[in-house]
């Protein structure tokens, strides 16, 4: 896939990630329908119908590339391009009527990100990248922040809420609380992620997270300047990350905390 054709599965990504904002913002203060619920988890009818929506556009442009979605697969995912999709990142928050959710759309070429786009409906702010471009919100130039110093910082965390991770992860917490100067845990690893490029957070870190609700944002926070880490976990598309302005990871000593 050369520059012009990455030029336009950017503006198809910008296009399915905008429609489908929109059913989220227009869906805002109706009834929602849960179509599944767990003690930690809600998955919406919403988000199906939002994924099905994305799906649609993006195949008007580009029909021969599959899918791999958080709300299901389309096609062969182990081929060469794919389209990596969270319909709705933060759907509990958005079940909850906390205004901090987003669409977050990737194209990935041999597993790699080459175009990420995060949209959030409800500011209506539009994080988008492509490879070898840098990271724009609603077409500004952003860059991750300048902070050196984890005292200064304002740390996002983020964690599954299993047995072995809350007891593998809270110690770091809690050892972050006392040492960054905030740490926010708001519930959507996207917009965490585009935070993150674009300065407002300096680090983001969480030991258990889908590949869908990276995919995007580890492209934003590169092209920004800043550096996504991951190993694998256990699990398909799983992994645990850091995501920072290049500055503090190893200062903030994720690798004990992402075992």
């Amino acid at each position: 896939m050369n520059k012009i054709r990455l030029v336009e599965a950017l503006a198809a990504a910008v296009k399915a990630a905008r429609a489908a904002g929109q059913v989220m913002h227009d869906n805002w203060y109706k009834v929602k329908k849960v179509n599944h619920a767990e003690q930690h988890d809600i998955k919406l009818e919403l988000d199906v119908r939002c994924q099905a929506l994305i799906e649609k556009t993006l195949a008007a442009a580009f029909p021969e590339i599959p899918v791999l979605g958080e709300e299901g697969i389309t096609g062969d995912v182990t081929a060469e391009y794919r389209w990596v999709v969270d319909p709705i990142d933060g759907t509990v928050n958005y079940a909850s009527g906390v205004p901090h959710a987003a669409v977050s759309i990737a194209l990935q070429f041999r597993e790699q990100s080459v175009v990420g786009v995060i949209y959030d409906p409800f500011t209506d702010e539009l994080w988008s990248t492509m490879e070898g471009a840098p990271t724009r919100l609603n077409g500004k130039i952003v860059r991750v922040s300048n902070c050196d110093r984890v005292a200064d910082s304002v740390i996002a965390a983020g964690f599954s809420k299993s047995k072995s991770s809350l007891r593998a992860s809270l110690p770091h917490v809690n050892r972050l609380l006392r040492q960054a100067r905030k740490v926010r845990i708001m519930g959507s690893a996207a917009l965490e992620l585009a935070y993150v490029a674009s300065g407002r957070f300096d680090a983001y870190v969480e030991r258990r997270i889908n590949l869908w609700d990276v995919a995007a944002g580890s492209l934003l926070v590169e092209n920004a300047g800043g550096e996504f880490y991951s190993v694998p976990a256990p699990g398909k598309f799983r992994y645990g990350m850091c995501a920072d302005n290049g500055k503090l990871r190893k200062k903030l000593r994720v690798n004990a905390w992402l075992k």
